[in-house]
């Protein structure tokens, strides 16, 4: 009764939300923390299309995208299992809504190259993955996929951390530059800025799969346990009587995430050298993994039936379509292209 009620509210409103993210690998507790958390207070509020975005992904997997069908299928039961609810929300696969493509071209042959060549994310991205060849037509223009991505569902806000911005003002220059030569189509959509805490890898990088330096969602107890001895602490601390600094320490900050009311014990432990960096990871370890059991229940239950999360995409799609069709023909009707 509450998401039936939720959802009229969302649709009375007339706010729509389009988010994604790309299906290259195992979810991680940075996805959890930083966008699914979000992501299910939001479509409370919202008209809420949430896009498991393949076609993204096959612009730097495309070498190997065998996994990628599997992917999609684990994505999906991380999304159920972590409350994203399918009657709430529209739950889908980007190549199954074919109008995705349709926008990509039509924003391809009005963006100008030199836009895409100065994207920070492209240039960044270039350095630091290593081991696949990104230097691609495809992988220069993805972010005017983004753009069609949004501006198909005339998405009035967009869910983003800060590092994001750049890509969300070229969809808004996108929609100005097409509104401009052609007619009024597309609205300009508006960041709605996640306050996403600072969660790293274990190495102290930004948690990503690029990196290996996460902790999945579906991780066995073992294998958390080993991921987490191997994070990085203090480095000054060498020796077991040496004092630690505990606001240099990457395992003191997931001590605050996963019990805060730990907090001042851990910073005594750490600045008065009671216990070992190993000990204290031990620690960790334990609290990460039952803060993880629930999540993979629900993950796993999902996993079993495959049947209904083919449902929950299909319906998703179509809900999807219902709206992308309906702005591609005012696209079109804009452009003088055919008789719509």
């Amino acid at each position: 009764m509450e998401t039936a009620k939720a959802q009229g509210r969302a649709q009375e409103t007339g706010r729509r939300l389009l988010s994604g993210m790309r299906p290259t690998g195992p979810m991680h507790l940075g996805h959890l923390f930083g966008v699914l958390n979000n992501w299910s207070k939001l479509q409370q509020t919202y008209e809420c299309f949430f896009m498991i975005a393949d076609w993204h992904a096959l612009m730097s997997e495309y070498q190997d995208p065998s996994k990628m069908a599997l992917s999609i299928t684990e994505m999906a039961a991380d999304w159920l299992a972590a409350g994203i609810d399918p009657v709430c929300s529209a739950v889908f696969v980007q190549s199954r809504v074919k109008e995705h493509l349709d926008f990509f071209m039509i924003f391809s042959a009005v963006t100008p190259l030199s836009w895409l060549e100065r994207c920070p994310t492209y240039k960044e991205q270039l350095r630091e993955i290593k081991g696949r060849d990104l230097t691609t037509y495809g992988f220069l223009g993805y972010p005017v996929l983004q753009a069609a991505d949004i501006l198909a569902y005339m998405a009035r806000v967009v869910p983003i951390g800060m590092d994001q911005m750049p890509h969300l003002e070229l969809t808004r220059e996108i929609a100005r530059r097409f509104n401009g030569m052609y007619a009024e189509v597309f609205p300009e959509p508006e960041a709605l800025l996640a306050q996403t805490p600072k969660f790293l890898g274990t190495d102290n990088r930004k948690m990503s799969k690029s990196y290996d330096n996460f902790i999945s969602l579906g991780d066995s107890d073992d294998l958390i346990a080993r991921k987490v001895n191997s994070m990085i602490t203090d480095p000054e601390r060498v020796k077991l009587s040496d004092k630690g600094r505990p606001g240099v320490c990457n395992v003191f900050n997931y001590f605050k995430f996963f019990a805060g009311s730990m907090e001042g014990d851990v910073m005594s432990w750490c600045e008065n050298a009671s216990i070992g960096c190993t000990a204290c990871k031990r620690k960790l370890a334990d609290i990460v993994i039952e803060f993880i059991k629930p999540h993979r229940r629900r993950r796993e239950g999902f996993l079993r039936d495959k049947a209904y999360i083919e449902k929950v995409l299909a319906e998703g799609a179509r809900k999807a379509s219902d709206i992308t069709a309906q702005t591609l023909q005012k696209t079109l009707k804009a452009m003088k292209l055919y008789d719509v």
